[in-house]
């Protein structure tokens, strides 16, 4: 990869940070995990961006919201947002935009392979939120669902279902040199 694509691959990792950090400011509080837009965007970087480049904007993003920047869902920040709740749903967003990501490079921009990215991307948000929400707060396994999956499945399929012509339309500009 030339200098020239590195900045531009960094240039577009740090607009997806932003987007990401902007969707969080669009949180709908119903509990301990509020419904957030973060995930639509962590989802879309790593369809367009890969794994690498991916992971580097959701690094971004949780760095500057551990730093103390408002970031997080309603405008927080700060290393107790990581410690608390939510703590494992965001740091699920590093192995899920990677993964989201490396789907997608390795099987191609088609939209059932989009698709199989994205839902085991949202899994894998879900595999670490829920535990990391059951043993922060002590709710029971079922609670924990109760309160940190099953509200959120219809909104995380319709992103799912979002995502796939967003990327469709950009993907082809990022692509082009």
């Amino acid at each position: 990869m030339n200098l020239s694509n590195e900045l531009r691959m960094t240039v577009y990792a740090s607009l997806m940070s932003a987007l990401i950090a902007a969707g969080a400011f669009i949180a709908i509080p119903i509990g301990p995990v509020p419904i957030v837009l973060q995930n639509f965007f962590v989802l879309l970087s790593g369809i367009l961006l890969g794994s690498r480049w991916g992971l580097a904007s959701v690094g971004v993003y949780l760095i500057a919201g551990a730093l103390g920047l408002p970031v997080f869902a309603g405008g927080t920040g700060g290393i107790g947002r990581i410690a608390g709740p939510t703590g494992g749903y965001l740091l699920g967003y590093l192995p899920a935009v990677y993964f989201t990501g490396l789907i997608s490079e390795k099987l191609g921009a088609r939209k059932v392979f989009d698709l199989l990215a994205l839902v085991v991307g949202t899994a894998i948000v879900y595999v670490c939120g829920v535990p990391w929400l059951k043993m922060v707060t002590g709710m029971t396994a079922e609670k924990a669902l109760m309160f940190g999956l099953y509200p959120f499945l219809v909104g995380d399929v319709l992103k799912i279902i979002a995502v796939i012509p967003v990327a469709k339309v950009i993907r082809p500009l990022i692509l082009t040199k």
